[in-house]
């Protein structure tokens, strides 16, 4: 990791852990994919808070108690560990996992942003090999599926955390604020900026930030006003119009695949070949030659 560096994600890296993939989200947050076995490790005083998720096996993961080690790892079992925590694993069989790491003036920041007020304390609580159907639906339906380094799978992933941290806040630690409530939508000048706004910059990343200051709005507020607006997240409006550009440049230009991969904000002509496929069920070139 180049911009923020987190001390768990360092201290793995000393050890067997085997690094699959990794990303900066901005902000004081960071993804990284991991598999190990039959290693022990001691994670101690990590200046940031840890979100795992087991994505397979585990099943021998121990971790070290007072009375002793204790087990309860598997699939979609989580483990959230708090800023300044200290804890030991033997990893005795295969584990295939994703942390989700983000600092306390990030967590902060969202709830001020969410709610409008600061909480006087905020500490997250310690969870080990707990069930949360809600975190492991975001985790695998929106962060497992993306593609951390495509511009275009950005928002996605600038959505998901936002929605994870969100449910940290309100379920692990002692904050307990209900959610506001969002009755309306974007007001039409709103609207028709972040639209205009989007259109201009199909092939920028577009984080769910940035849409949403430019309406003045913070992310929970925006994505959900934005729904309500359009009919559509945030995310799935922006992958629609790229791949309405797209075919617009492959109906009516002659210019290569990796071009408009770029010029529709793909990272790369696999990642947009990919994607136009799922969406319209041809790859960009029988789309191409199909209007031609």
């Amino acid at each position: 990791m180049t911009d923020d560096r987190f001390e768990v994600f360092d201290s793995l890296r000393q050890h067997n852990t085997r690094l699959l993939d990794h990303a900066q989200l901005g902000n004081g947050t960071g993804l990284a994919a991991w598999y190990n076995e039959r290693d022990l490790i001691a994670l101690e005083n990590a200046d940031h808070h840890t979100l795992s998720l087991y994505t397979a096996d585990g099943y021998q993961s121990y971790f070290k108690a007072g009375d002793g080690w204790h087990n309860g790892g598997g699939p979609d079992r989580l483990c959230l560990l708090p800023q300044q925590y200290s804890s030991t694993w033997d990893i005795r069989g295969p584990l295939s996992f994703v942390h989700l790491y983000f600092t306390d003036q990030h967590l902060r920041q969202l709830a001020e942003q969410t709610w409008d007020r600061s909480p006087l304390n905020l500490s997250v609580n310690e969870r080990l090999f707990a069930d949360d159907p809600q975190i492991a639906l975001l985790y695998r339906h929106f962060l497992l599926q993306a593609n951390w380094h495509d511009n275009s799978d950005q928002l996605t992933l600038s959505s998901a955390s936002s929605l994870l941290l969100s449910h940290v806040l309100r379920h692990y630690t002692q904050v307990n604020w209900q959610l506001p409530g969002v009755t309306g939508g974007l007001a039409p000048h709103q609207r028709q900026r972040v639209c205009d706004y989007i259109e201009a910059h199909l092939d920028q990343p577009l984080p769910l930030a940035e849409l949403a200051m430019q309406c003045q709005l913070s992310e929970y507020h925006f994505a959900r006003m934005f729904k309500r607006s359009v009919g559509l997240a945030p995310h799935q409006y922006v992958m629609n119009r790229r791949l309405a550009l797209a075919c617009e440049l492959l109906r009516n230009s002659q210019i290569s695949l990796q071009e408009i991969a770029l010029r529709c904000g793909f990272s790369s002509a696999s990642h947009f070949s990919n994607r136009f496929r799922q969406a319209m069920g041809v790859p960009p070139s029988g789309y191409r030659s199909s209007v031609s």
